[in-house]
């Protein structure tokens, strides 16, 4: 496949990735389908969701790429060297977005929900797989190991309801969705490479 293929190939398929990401984000924003949350985003919403990685990363820092990248397949301006040379630089924007959401979601989903659980005393708002909470013995038998293991401590969390569920599934789905961006932003950064310095396989167009 000769470079001007690759590339406007490499574009369209980033098109759906960002659209994965940037809705996931946005349900993010309602966890457990709860509205409440978003509007004390700064109580009951975790700093991974309210920082849009899936918005801004491996949405708009990628969509704004996937454009340029794909206008170097077709015939016109972008289609030669010095289009595949601004892919590079376009590509290696995406991959930083793509990376920027990929490690908000791992963080989202290592750290766990925001949500209301009894610490012991009373009902508080906060991250109980991410705190040393002393006097739960259901938390402290996993302080060691991840909650994600650990299915039977879940329900710590009352409100919102399935939070736990809505946090892994959601974040899941953005960091598969930012990984496999930034791989085909690499992909292209290389491909770029080639086509600056072998032209875009167009007769006549180089």
């Amino acid at each position: 496949m000769c470079t001007g293929k690759c590339a406007k190939c490499i574009g369209i398929s980033l098109f759906p990735f960002c659209l994965v990401s940037i809705v996931v984000n946005v349900i993010l924003l309602f966890p457990g389908w709860d509205t409440e949350p978003v509007q004390h985003a700064s109580e009951q919403l975790t700093i991974e969701v309210v920082y849009l990685g899936g918005v801004v990363g491996g949405g708009l820092l990628v969509l704004i790429p996937a454009i340029h990248i794909q206008a170097t397949g077709r015939e016109g301006c972008c289609n030669n060297r010095c289009g595949m040379f601004l892919s590079i630089l376009f590509a290696a924007v995406g991959a930083v977005g793509s990376l920027y959401g990929f490690v908000a979601s791992v963080l989202g989903m290592v750290r766990g929900p925001q949500c209301l659980f009894n610490n012991g005393t009373s009902l508080v708002w906060g991250r109980p797989f991410n705190e040393n909470i002393t006097g739960l013995t259901d938390i402290k038998d996993f302080n060691d190991e991840s909650y994600l293991f650990h299915k039977d401590v879940w329900d710590i969390c009352t409100k919102p309801k399935g939070v736990v569920e809505f946090n892994i599934i959601l974040f899941s789905m953005l960091l598969t969705s930012c990984a496999i961006s930034m791989i085909l932003c690499i992909i292209q950064m290389v491909n770029g490479l080639f086509g600056c310095l072998c032209g875009t396989c167009l007769k006549n167009k180089d």
